[in-house]
């Protein structure tokens, strides 16, 4: 018999028991959990809030991305690309993968579930998870029961929209990169992008291809590699001498690598950190720019570098070093952050910027069965390396417990039973 702590919450929205785990997130880290908890024979339910699977990818990625690692770095466990996939996917083709991924481990997410609340109910030992369906016209809310919860919504769930004085007298359009499509429709336009990573870069190449004017916002150090050295891939090529050299040689090497190919960045006004790039990953979460043609834009003057943001002013941008530039439009590539916050009432594990607390290789379990998938900071592979673990750590504990209730596994189609 249940024992929740606030029963008219409880009765007032429908109820579902879940014979499993719930997942939160049906990108590509819930995805790799669920095919994992299904090779482990785990039932679970996977809510996403969108209507469909990776929607960061599906509806908030510019049309020329492609991934910019290798696919063999990229790949989710238990099944790897299509080997007619070229070495770096097209943004359709891995959406092409991760939905015939789905349909291969037959996960089927419940669609337009946004979790309002996920808490651990000390009394009755389980995880009560609120939601809301935006399915439709209807609204109804749903409360699922379960034993664990995976989180999965991933570090790049909300967009980060920065305060820049003078943004709404601007005038001209503003967007997102996330809402950012294609240039085709800026040729001739001057568009002030905002941030230098591979996003800022890739677009303001983007744009260039379509004939439009960028200027780039670089307001603090970047590096910047090229994304294959004599043509291997810098990642493969830095994984492979990391099993054999120290960290810092070879940032070293690669710094070396980089300023015989790319020369030295800062006569562009790309300046580079004091510390090397792999070791900023590491200790920072920063990812090097891995230029894909960009830099040559930006030697040519097709790409202009400009200093920080004072102030916008109508139709134009105020800069740090007193020069003013008439703008048309203006791309936010501010990039995203976690939600976890917003909704998970918990304090132990996360932080308040809705990472673990526990650094990587740690920050996957924490107590009373809450696990994280895809916040080590390390792309698909660190998304898929935790998967792996905390399907195997749920199945150890699942199936102990039916070993002591001597019942069967049943199937996570037949996983959800109503109150």
């Amino acid at each position: 018999m249940f024992n929740f702590s606030d029963q008219n919450d409880f009765f007032a929205r429908r109820c579902v028991w879940v014979n499993g785990p719930v997942i939160v997130g049906a990108g590509p880290s819930g995805l790799a959990v669920g095919a994992c908890l299904q090779e482990q024979g785990v039932p679970f339910v996977v809510l996403e809030r969108a209507d469909c699977i990776a929607s960061l990818w599906q509806k908030r990625t510019y049309d020329r991305l492609k991934l910019h690692l290798p696919k063999q770095f990229c790949q989710l466990p238990k099944l790897p690309f299509p080997e007619h996939f070229p070495e770096y996917p097209t943004k359709s083709q891995f959406i092409e993968y991760l939905e015939s991924y789905a349909k291969h481990f037959d996960i089927n997410p419940q669609f337009n579930e946004c979790v309002q609340s996920a808490k651990y109910d000390e009394a009755c030992r389980l995880w009560r998870v609120k939601t809301v369906s935006t399915s439709g016209s209807t609204r109804s809310e749903v409360e699922y029961i379960c034993q664990s919860l995976v989180v999965a919504t991933g570090e790049n769930a909300e967009r980060v929209m920065p305060e820049i004085e003078g943004l709404q007298e601007f005038g001209g359009e503003v967007m997102h990169a996330c809402d950012y499509k294609s240039g085709e429709k800026y040729h001739g336009k001057k568009v002030l992008v905002v941030g230098c990573g591979n996003s800022g870069m890739e677009v303001s190449l983007d744009l260039c291809n379509h004939n439009a004017k960028p200027s780039m916002v670089v307001r603090s150090s970047v590096h910047v590699l090229p994304r294959e050295i004599f043509g291997k891939s810098t990642f493969l090529l830095a994984t492979l001498m990391m099993k054999w050299l120290p960290l810092w040689m070879v940032d070293k090497l690669l710094l070396i690598l980089a300023w015989l190919i790319l020369g030295k960045t800062d006569n562009y006004g790309l300046k580079r950190p004091s510390v090397g790039p792999l070791e900023l990953k590491n200790t920072q979460g920063k990812t090097p720019v891995l230029d894909i043609g960009a830099l040559e834009k930006i030697r040519s003057g097709d790409i202009a570098v400009v200093p920080a943001i004072k102030r916008f002013l109508p139709g134009m941008v105020e800069l740090v070093n007193g020069e003013k530039l008439e703008m048309d439009s203006v791309v936010l590539a501010t990039g995203y952050r976690s939600n976890v916050p917003y909704w998970l009432q918990e304090t132990d594990f996360f932080c308040k910027n809705g990472l673990p607390k526990a650094p990587f290789p740690n920050g996957w379990k924490g107590k009373a069965g809450l696990y994280a998938v895809g916040f080590t900071k390390r792309g698909l592979a660190g998304a898929s390396s935790d998967a792996m673990k905390t399907a195997q750590d749920i199945g150890k504990v699942w199936k102990e417990e039916l070993k002591q209730k001597k019942q069967k596994v049943p199937t996570h189609r037949r996983c959800i039973s109503q109150f």
